[in-house]
């Protein structure tokens, strides 16, 4: 080693992000961290019979943490689930038009909630887990708003068929609580955590 340099710490613990959503990777970039690993948990998602939106989220989030932190032990592990509710009901993942334009039907001229659910092992095994809610409000939309959006495509694969970092941000008037929990990860909370369990936000890997 020359001269002044700093010994590296190579058993130190690095950040696991259990998802494959590029949505909270560039959220946890945002605020100047960036996982060693992004690993994506490929659990069942399906709600259970008679589960709220909360106990679903929570309860998801909590297994693809535990499912990539069995392949990443000693290392820390993050993991998100994000739920889209209307009432009681869970608002699935558009997967194609028809349930994209289901979602958007019932979210129209309504007020929902995104709930966010998330879930930090540290290397220790210590776990905490926070939920939070945003209230978000939908105009009303017109048919022709209707088309247009979902020819644009941006609602594949999102959770109650829409993007509020994208073009469906024109169809929000109101959002109560936390913006990046509707992006898919909450950011003031996440970082709040990993302070918690000493990750120090801003530290790479």
């Amino acid at each position: 080693m020359l001269p002044g340099m700093t010994p590296t710490r190579l058993d130190s613990p690095r950040l696991v992000l259990a998802s494959a959503s590029p949505r909270r990777l560039d959220l946890l970039r945002q605020i100047g961290i960036e996982p060693a690993v992004v690993e994506a948990a490929d659990i069942d998602e399906s709600p259970r019979g008679r589960e709220l939106p909360a106990m679903h989220a929570r309860r998801l989030a909590l297994a693809k943490a535990l499912a990539v932190r069995a392949r990443h032990p000693g290392e820390f592990v993050l993991a998100a689930d994000t739920v889209v509710a209307c009432g009681r009901r869970i608002l699935p993942k558009a997967t194609d038009a028809q349930v994209a334009r289901e979602c958007l039907t019932l979210l129209s001229g309504r007020r929902h909630r995104v709930l966010g659910a998330v879930t930090l092992i540290g290397p220790d095994g210590r776990q905490t887990h926070r939920l939070v809610t945003t209230a978000v409000t939908f105009k009303r939309l017109s048919a022709e708003e209707m088309e247009s959006y979902l020819a644009s495509g941006e609602w594949e694969g999102k959770a109650g068929g829409y993007a509020i970092q994208g073009r469906a941000a024109q169809f929000v008037p109101q959002i109560v609580g936390s913006y990046s929990n509707v992006v898919g990860l909450p950011l003031y909370d996440t970082a709040a955590m990993l302070r918690g369990l000493g990750f120090i936000p801003g530290r790479t890997g």
